[in-house]
């Protein structure tokens, strides 16, 4: 079990790895802290798109403050495995062994192939005492999405829902601003900066023209992609996400699908800047309107991502829900109360038996001021 010293740096590595969350797909989060004689020598996490590692920063600022070899004889607490593969850096083993680095305490493995347990391995080829599993659920916890990726081949999922008291996200006309107050705008934003995508319908896009992005103050450049599941290539040119000025995913029917898109179509958003995406249709004839979500995840790992945030529309929700793949759900609820005749939520789920439906269970709840956020996960989790 580990001491109050162990758990306290750890605590001080994790806290540095949340710095790095949504900012380094298709790689972990991770945070790094070189510790000697109870003091900390130098602090790093992973850097935007993944590189410097957090071990090799926390090396370099503990010579930088106190001279070569000031970590040798130090303990390092890293918060996942070091890397032990070359890729663009060195491996992050060789880095600690070469630094002296005498003993690690990690929290967790890391799965990728090139990695689980080599890292662990190299080090203690060298004679580098390490010790593993403190405080470990938190950490996986963290990089929830790329364990995701890698153990399951598909990103976290989170699905966002701004919903009325009623349940409702717009009005029977599709009036929808604004449901909640800006303090849970606010969160919204928060929660955009903290995943890799932000997954949209056509319809939304149609309907609102968002921009999906992140506009804290300081914070402007944490926007995710935005990937819109647009099966016959819709989007408008005029609209924010589909006139090319930003980086965005569009997923499509494949070409050869009768209900696919028309070729010259594809060529003028490609020529717009934009990436598309084929990706099947659902299955049991859902229509060719809906493309299958396990395919679509599929394909967003593909492409590095490793944490999507849903914002919708109503039918996605609702497939994607369906489909258990929502591994978090955030639910925003707002006070007012629009009628059986606003917009609802979530799409037809089909649903003949209470006992059919998806359920989950709250594990955290959060006033923002008139408004209330919940986060709920799926029982089986």
């Amino acid at each position: 079990m580990a001491d109050e010293q162990d758990l306290r740096w750890m605590r001080a590595a994790l806290s540095m790895a949340r710095r790095a969350v949504g900012r380094t797909a298709p790689n972990p989060a991770v945070g790094c802290v070189i510790v000697k004689d109870g003091a900390a020598l130098g602090r790093g996490f992973t850097q935007p798109s993944g590189r410097p590692h957090a071990e090799t920063v926390a090396l370099a600022q503990a010579e930088a403050l106190f001279g070569p070899g000031a970590a040798r004889g130090a303990t390092a607490y890293v918060t996942l495995e070091p890397c032990a593969h070359h890729g663009r850096t060195p491996p992050c083993a060789d880095a600690l062994v070469a630094a002296g680095v005498a003993r690690v305490v990690c929290a967790a493995g890391d799965p990728d192939p090139r990695v689980d347990g080599r890292g662990f391995a190299r080090l203690r080829a060298s004679g580098v005492a390490v010790e593993t599993g403190v405080l470990a659920a938190e950490a996986e916890a963290l990089n929830a999405g790329f364990l995701s990726r890698h153990r399951r081949g598909r990103p976290w999922l989170t699905l966002k829902l701004a919903a009325s008291l009623d349940g409702r996200i717009a009005t029977r006309s599709g009036d929808s601003k604004w449901i909640t107050g800006e303090r849970a705008r606010a969160r919204v934003h928060l929660m955009r900066a903290e995943h890799d995508a932000i997954l949209v319908g056509i319809g939304t896009v149609r309907a609102d023209d968002p921009a999906l992005d992140v506009r804290l103050p300081g914070m402007e450049d944490r926007s995710p992609l935005p990937v819109i599941f647009d099966p016959r290539l819709t989007l408008p040119a005029a609209s924010r996400l589909g006139s090319g000025a930003r980086p965005a995913l569009v997923l499509h029917l494949p070409p050869e699908d009768p209900d696919g898109p028309d070729p010259a179509r594809a060529r003028e958003m490609r020529e717009r800047g934009l990436t598309l995406q084929p990706v099947a249709a659902a299955p049991g004839g859902a229509g060719p309107a809906l493309l299958d979500p396990a395919t679509a995840l599929d394909a967003l790992a593909g492409a590095g991502i490793t944490r999507a945030f849903c914002e919708g529309g109503g039918r996605l929700a609702g497939a994607l829900l369906a489909a258990g793949l929502v591994d978090e759900l955030a639910l925003f609820s707002g006070g007012p109360a629009i009628g059986a005749e606003g917009l609802p939520s979530l799409g037809a789920l089909g649903l003949e038996r209470l006992a059919e439906a998806a359920r989950f269970r709250c594990i955290a709840a959060q006033r923002l001021g008139p408004d209330a956020l919940t986060l709920w996960r799926p029982e089986r989790a």
